[in-house]
């Protein structure tokens, strides 16, 4: 990927460049060259162990490459306060879910995130941010659980409570690692029509949604980044990049890939 000017990083939510990222000897990347830019929408796909999670927490400022330089939000990592950044980002995560207080109400849970703090204390919350979260709930279906402690939810709305958290602070970058994992058939395919309304709605923000299912990407959503063992397979346009052969290349098998109007669904060839 040739040199990028300030003018152009000024115009990319995420630029990473010859990224490498390692623990001891272990190259979880290595070489990734990638750019997001503000009205798009990425699903970085691969197998577990890819290093999808690692793309999406240097997105998030939460880790920093051992090479190559990564930009967020004309930003370098390494020669800025990530405090200062990480408000910009909206991030929801399984690891978020797991720290979230059970007696927790929904609406706490969303309405918190402008303090960046989990478990309600005592902040003061004016009425335009009550009723901000108020309107996320309800865009995500959620909107009947406000009162509800979080412990008692089901695992989708779990997740749906989440993304209205990291909605609520109106980030200019949306970073979704597996928001679809666990989730019954109902409830995944209730989240991916919810991402999908979002994906078209031209006032999100850019998005990235990582997953390891092509039956989870979202209709909407236009490029598609695809790793295996640390490294880019390919990446660009989603309906250039999803093909059989880089689905192949990135999972180890000889996957066939079909498309059903606008979803996307893979199996072994010969399974059927």
């Amino acid at each position: 990927m040739g040199t990028v000017t300030g003018d152009e990083l000024d115009d990319l939510v995420v630029h990473m460049s010859d990224v490498g990222v390692r623990r001891g000897t272990t190259h979880l990347l290595s070489g990734v060259d990638w750019s997001v830019e503000l009205d798009e929408r990425w699903v970085i796909l691969g197998a577990n162990g890819a290093g999808k999670t690692t793309l999406l927490r240097l997105a998030a400022a939460e880790l920093h490459p051992s090479s190559g330089t990564v930009h967020v939000l004309g930003e370098r990592l390494g020669r800025v306060d990530v405090f200062e950044l990480r408000p910009r980002i909206g991030f929801a995560s399984a690891a978020l879910l797991q720290r979230i207080p059970a007696e927790e109400k929904v609406l706490d849970v969303v309405v918190s995130a402008g303090y960046a703090v989990l478990g309600r204390w005592r902040e003061d919350y004016e009425s335009l941010d009550t009723a901000r979260a108020t309107e996320l709930c309800e865009s995500l279906g959620i909107g009947h659980l406000t009162e509800r402690m979080f412990g008692t939810l089901s695992e989708g709305e779990r997740k749906r409570t989440v993304i209205a958290r990291s909605l609520m602070t109106d980030p200019e970058l949306l970073l979704l690692d597996e928001p679809a994992a666990g989730l019954d058939l109902g409830g995944r395919e209730d989240l991916v029509a919810r991402l999908s309304e979002l994906a078209r709605d031209p006032d999100a923000p850019a998005t990235v949604l990582v997953t390891h299912h092509v039956e989870e990407i979202p209709p909407g959503f236009t490029h598609l980044l695809l790793v295996s063992g640390g490294g880019v397979v390919a990446h660009g346009l989603l309906e250039d990049v999803l093909t059989s052969e880089n689905l192949s290349a990135a999972f180890g098998q000889d996957l066939e890939l079909e498309r059903l109007g606008d979803r996307y669904f893979a199996r072994r060839r010969g399974s059927r």
